[in-house]
């Protein structure tokens, strides 16, 4: 499905713009806000590959950069995840109050250091944001008190190869009191590289969000 809009967004933060890319398919049931990780940008082929199967079941996208490119030059800018998790919740408010989206229900998928920064800003939102989904991620960097308030469905999806991330999640999962899964993807390494298995995550993420991204109940 091609997208119906198609539209390059700068947003304001702190002192700078956060560039991204918002697509929106025609009726879309809902928005997924993409937080990339360290050493990543909004045009990861990964990122893309999902965002694109997501617009097939009717989901918008938004993939932006929370840092700069001089930003992200810094290694401990990187992994600054209550900057990022600022920025992050700067940006959903924008979506809240954008004309093309402020109706859509609103979901999180995170990589790496990104999904970090999505948990603590779903723990700070409550219900606000509807679900939360982890490729590859660091849900452990985002902290045992940020993770135990988190209140959304949260889907942590790891490469069965990559071990030392495997187990960095089964942490960040044993926190959490959300409705949640840990889901395994046999025969992938940390970037899902290996044949079929990009593939996977996409279909994944996509019935969860598709579950889960139900229409906002209208005010009387």
């Amino acid at each position: 499905m091609v997208a119906k809009i198609e539209k390059l967004v700068h947003i304001p933060v702190d002192h700078v713009h956060i560039e991204g890319m918002l697509k929106l398919p025609d009726n879309a049931k809902g928005i997924v806000l993409f937080a990339h990780g360290s050493g990543s940008s909004r045009h990861s082929p990964r990122n893309n590959y999902v965002a694109n199967v997501l617009h097939d079941s009717g989901i918008g996208t938004l993939l932006m950069d929370l840092l700069t490119p001089e930003e992200d030059t810094d290694y401990q800018t990187r992994f600054d995840i209550p900057l990022l998790t600022q920025r992050l919740l700067i940006v959903t408010s924008w979506v809240w109050e954008d004309a093309l989206t402020k109706n859509l229900p609103v979901g999180y998928f995170g990589a790496s250091t990104g999904a970090a920064a999505a948990l603590q800003a779903a723990a700070a939102s409550g219900k606000e944001i509807r679900a939360v989904v982890s490729r590859g991620g660091r849900p452990d960097l985002a902290g045992q008190r940020s993770l135990g308030h988190v209140t959304c469905p949260t889907l942590l999806l790891v490469g069965g190869w990559d071990d030392v991330v495997i187990e960095l999640n089964r942490e960040a999962y044993a926190c959490m009191n959300c409705e949640k899964e840990l889901s395994i993807i046999p025969n992938a390494t940390h970037l899902f590289e290996e044949p079929g298995t990009l593939e996977e995550v996409a279909r994944q993420a996509t019935a969860w969000f598709v579950r889960h991204l139900e229409p906002l109940q209208k005010q009387d």
